[in-house]
């Protein structure tokens, strides 16, 4: 297989988070980015935004046009991805972008992985904890048999949780920070327990080098992003830290999720998940981290600033 040497990628669903902060990574190394969505929510200087919708496979394609390098960060909502819908997107992003020397890259997750894993290696036999565990595997393994049947390379990079600047409806907004106007912080799991998260800008940009070595890798390569993986009294004392008024730590609210899963799709699948806040489940690669160098990433307090300083403006202004 020879692969596309050119500097040229589309980044499929722009406007998600992970979407986002991927084109700015690859925008800032130089790359000629093409951003793909709906809207041009976020425009970014450089890039170049085509509208489309992605559940046709003709717009995106041409979207693509002669890209080197595509990065699948489309999504669905959290509560939309059964009844085949999530390996469907999945089939139309194949059909949109497989072409002789393209690369796909695509961002997975811990949900692959049981419980009882704690060091999660790219080696590593898959046996998902949930159902939606199982849709992510059957995903990764169409992504898998279209390399090995076509001309077009596949790169998975896997990560924990993400966060960052500017991103709203995840876990600190929507759970950690719900009640940090009153001076309350509710951190999912036990104290001693770690957590694996991604802080977006540094996974962007392990795209970005990543995508850089591609002519040296395998059709088909999966690496892990181990990012921060710190305790979750760790995380609480980086957002007192950060945070410009006193807060306290209070118990996460499993219950009141619980109970509003009754009346939300996306609430219930959240509490599905709780199994990764009660167990370590740590992403390890030294062949990734290589690549990266020792230097590489925002320290954890920094990272965990760029989200926490902006969340109390924005609550001192709306209470104003």
């Amino acid at each position: 297989m020879t692969i596309s040497k050119d500097r040229t990628v589309t980044i499929l669903g722009i406007n998600g988070h992970f979407g986002h902060h991927a084109a700015l990574a690859f925008a800032k190394a130089g790359w000629d980015v093409r951003g793909f969505g709906r809207t041009n929510k976020k425009p970014i200087k450089g890039v170049r935004f085509i509208q489309g919708d992605a559940e046709n496979v003709a717009e995106m394609r041409a979207a693509i046009g002669g890209s080197a390098v595509v990065v699948n960060a489309l999504n669905l909502p959290y509560d939309q991805w059964d009844k085949g819908r999530k390996e469907a997107q999945t089939a139309r992003v194949i059909e949109a972008a497989e072409a002789p020397g393209r690369t796909l890259m695509y961002p997975g997750n811990v949900y692959n992985y049981a419980a009882n894993d704690r060091r999660i290696t790219p080696d590593m036999a898959q046996h998902p904890e949930t159902p939606r565990g199982a849709i992510r595997v059957r995903c990764e393994q169409m992504l898998a048999e279209a390399a090995a049947h076509g001309e077009m390379q596949v790169l998975i990079l896997r990560a924990g949780d993400f966060y960052g600047p500017d991103c709203t409806g995840d876990w600190f907004d929507q759970g950690i920070l719900r009640e940090a106007g009153k001076g309350k912080v509710a951190i999912p799991g036990a104290p001693e327990i770690a957590h694996a998260w991604a802080y977006l800008p540094d996974f962007g940009a392990a795209f970005v080098n990543v995508a850089a070595l591609r002519e040296t890798l395998a059709p088909f390569e999966t690496f892990h992003f181990a990012g921060h993986f710190v305790t979750n009294q760790a995380l609480f004392t980086a957002i007192e830290k950060a945070a410009p008024v006193r807060v306290k730590q209070v118990v996460f609210p499993w219950m009141l999720f619980r109970a509003a899963g009754l009346f939300s799709g996306f609430t219930r699948e959240i509490v599905k998940m709780r199994y990764l806040w009660q167990y370590p489940m740590e992403l390890v690669d030294p062949r990734l981290s290589a690549i990266l160098g020792p230097d590489f990433g925002t320290p954890f307090d920094e990272a965990v600033a760029t989200v926490v300083r902006p969340f109390f403006s924005a609550q001192s202004k709306a209470a104003a």
